[in-house]
């Protein structure tokens, strides 16, 4: 049976629930295949995806202005699509078995699979946002997909750096994270005809939203349980993945013992020690602070909206994503 995902974690989404499940069976279309074995695989991907943060993202948007239901229910499918297309091939890529504590596709397929459904559902997101008979829409959707495309390259030929800079850190999570939350905003302002200026604004705010979430979730990884991770506590920086606590923590004791040996493919140990002393340090309040200040800056974007509910819902979200534990 279809599960279906109206809300983030524990955060109310009841102003557009209806639209959300309409976004559902949109995505239940996706599912639904002739290939053999596909339809089994499209709908345990789909139906799992949880959050629905970026499909409510679009329908918000819109409903500054008087919108087109059937075309924002489209768009916001098509970006959960779209989402959904990178989180397989992040899993193949990183070699994760887990995602969120279930079992991600290329453990149970092998790797050709894995990539072939994942460039499917780029190929029905492309489908769905080309509903719209939107020109600026497919504009939009298809420079994201290079954003996206182009950061993961950049990351994979870079290697495993443990002298990442904050710079580098802040784009190589907007090309992960906030491109698409922009995105979304944007084409949410499309589907309600906005102005230029609206439109910008509103792409702005899903952008700083975008980098505070994607921060939380990278301060997470430190901070929260492996029972609500679903992974072991610290699983990026095992990975070799270096994220904004760790800058920070490294840049300020770059001649600690444990930092140094780490630095050199310091064994499990060493990195288990490491994710401690991270854990209890202020490296985690500097970086909430600078989760919370692209939180500000995302309701400083909204600042010239009509205060509607959707602009309420907005703004609460900015302050949610950052404090959210899970």
């Amino acid at each position: 049976m279809w599960r279906i995902a109206v809300c983030v974690a524990t955060f109310d989404f009841s102003l557009i629930q209806d639209d959300l499940l309409l976004v559902e069976d949109r995505l239940r279309d996706v599912a639904h295949v002739d290939v053999p074995g596909l339809a089994g695989i499209l709908e345990q991907l789909l139906q799992s995806g949880g959050k629905r943060l970026r499909p409510a993202l679009v329908l918000l948007a819109a409903r500054f202005h008087d919108y087109d239901r059937q075309q924002a229910v489209s768009v916001a499918a098509a970006v959960e699509t779209l989402h959904t297309a990178t989180l397989v091939h992040d899993d193949l890529i990183d070699n994760s078995l887990l995602r969120r504590g279930n079992p991600t596709l290329n453990s149970a397929y092998q790797s050709g699979i894995v990539v072939l459904v994942g460039d499917y559902l780029f190929g029905k997101s492309a489908e769905l946002a080309s509903q719209s008979k939107n020109i600026d829409l497919g504009e939009l959707f298809a420079r994201t997909v290079a954003v996206i495309c182009s950061g993961e390259l950049r990351s994979l030929l870079d290697g495993k750096r443990w002298t990442l800079t904050r710079e580098e850190y802040r784009e190589r999570i907007y090309a992960k994270t906030a491109s698409l939350f922009a995105t979304c905003c944007e084409s949410g302002a499309i589907v309600g005809q906005a102005t230029a200026e609206e439109r910008m604004l509103l792409r702005a705010y899903g952008r700083y939203l975008g980098m505070a979430f994607q921060i939380a979730d990278d301060i997470l990884d430190f901070v929260g349980s492996e029972e609500t991770l679903g992974k072991p506590v610290g699983s990026d920086l095992r990975q070799g993945t270096i994220t904004l606590p760790a800058i920070i923590y490294i840049d300020r004791h770059r001649n600690d013992p444990i930092v140094r040996k780490a630095m050199a493919n310091g064994d499990e140990g060493t990195k288990s020690e490491l994710i401690e002393r991270i854990r209890s340090s202020d490296a985690i309040t500097e970086a909430y602070a600078e989760a919370h200040s692209f939180a500000r800056q995302a309701k400083e974007s909204l600042a010239g909206f009509p205060d509607l509910p959707c602009r309420q819902v907005m703004m609460a979200l900015a302050d949610f994503v950052v404090e959210r534990k899970t």
